[in-house]
């Protein structure tokens, strides 16, 4: 066999032809898949990221809800300004429900408290100490928000098991228009 110039010639195409293709076809189609993976790998990683955040913005829907309710559950157990004399009826017949005298009540000026209004009332009692445990025990059933901020007890001298309470009583309403905090 003869090896001359032609069969050189071809030996070379032969040799650069795939050579050739792999860089001028295979090498820029392979750049290209290479990208397209990378851009479809980043689309996978935003949709999940973005699957998370529907799910989460579902539950914190959810936990809106929730509070929205809570807080209306609170609001409507706190009276407006024009129902605060009402709710100080219910006290009073509170304690004479108890078997205590008629309390002596003493409103004070409304404060503002956070975004409500509280209503203190200077209240004393006299009468029997199971009366007046009788009484704490219906005030804390009553469906207004109440507190008792500062209290003192003292035993009667005159008769046994007898007492006198003074304490501060707040109530927490909502304030209306033209009510009694403005």
């Amino acid at each position: 066999m003869k090896f001359g110039i032609r069969e050189f010639v071809l030996l070379v195409i032969l040799v650069a032809a795939p050579l050739a293709s792999w860089q001028f076809v295979f090498r820029p189609q392979n750049a290209v898949i290479a990208q397209a993976k990378a851009e479809i790998a980043h689309k996978r990683d935003m949709l999940l990221k973005l699957q998370q955040a529907t799910a989460q913005a579902a539950d914190l829907e959810q936990a809106n809800r929730d509070i929205a309710e809570s807080i209306q559950a609170i609001e409507a157990r706190l009276p407006t300004n024009k129902e605060i004399a009402e709710v100080i009826r219910q006290v009073s017949e509170l304690a004479e429900g108890a078997g205590l005298a008629a309390p002596i009540m003493e409103a004070k000026k409304p404060m503002k408290a956070a975004m409500y209004m509280e209503q203190p009332l200077e209240m004393k009692l006299q009468g029997d100490f199971h009366g007046f445990y009788d009484f704490l025990l219906a005030l804390e059933k009553l469906p207004r928000i109440t507190k008792i901020p500062d209290f003192e007890i003292k035993r009667s001298d005159r008769t046994d098991g007898y007492m006198e309470a003074e304490f501060t009583l707040s109530i927490y309403f909502q304030e209306d228009d033209g009510g009694l905090g403005r």
